[in-house]
């Protein structure tokens, strides 16, 4: 369904693109620094949910015409601010009786999880790149339609993205599993995930977003 000679060219893009620290790397990686292995997991599961619903989206023409509104772009920005936000602020609320026995760490992993879906499908630039990127390696000389070679390029991208993720999180869970037993850390795990919030939900209400001209 897609113009194989471009492969190589894509693939390489894709690996250049994962290799760049984004808000998506500091949520995964600091969920599994912060709550172990199986958390970092289900956020990168819901990174990866999110990135198949964008897929989906511009693959069918969706977010192209969203991405061309500015008032939808603004709306979509501070929604997942003020998200972000909120998170952040329940996080810091929690007091040291609130963090979780090592036993039941796996409870959070599913709250994680969602987090880490609406997060990503709130920021706009997430959606603005599959509106630029994905077009970019769609190719003339296919016989399958722009919509399915999108649709086959980002599924590509997601599963090659959820890969990586997961070496990220073996990689930091390791180091997490050690802070885990620390009983100062983790009775300040939530906080720290607090301020990684309010990290990511500046990062997001700062940046300019671009309408792209399609």
């Amino acid at each position: 369904m897609i113009d194989f000679s471009i492969l190589p060219v894509y693939l390489t893009a894709v690996v250049a693109l994962l290799l760049i620290p984004g808000p998506d790397m500091l949520l995964i990686a600091s969920s599994s620094l912060s709550y172990g292995r199986k958390v970092g997991v289900f956020a990168s599961l819901g990174n990866a949910t999110s990135g198949v619903l964008l897929t989906l989206l511009a693959a069918m023409g969706v977010s192209a015409l969203i991405a061309m509104n500015p008032i939808a772009l603004e709306v979509l920005r501070v929604m997942g601010g003020a998200y972000l936000l909120k998170m952040g602020w329940d996080c810091m609320r929690t007091t040291p009786s609130d963090a979780p026995e090592l036993e039941a760490q796996s409870g959070i992993a599913k709250t994680l999880y969602r987090r880490a879906v609406i997060s990503n499908l709130l920021n706009p630039k997430a959606l603005i790149f599959f509106v630029l990127f994905l077009p970019q390696f769609v190719s003339p000389q296919s016989t399958a339609t722009s919509g399915e070679q999108m649709l086959v390029l980002g599924l590509l991208l997601n599963v090659l993205g959820l890969l990586f993720n997961l070496f990220l999180v073996t990689t930091v869970g390791s180091l997490g599993k050690t802070l885990l037993k620390n009983e100062k850390f983790r009775t300040n795990q939530h906080k720290f995930m607090g301020l990684i919030f309010f990290i990511l939900a500046i990062w997001l209400l700062a940046s300019q977003v671009p309408t792209p001209t399609l």
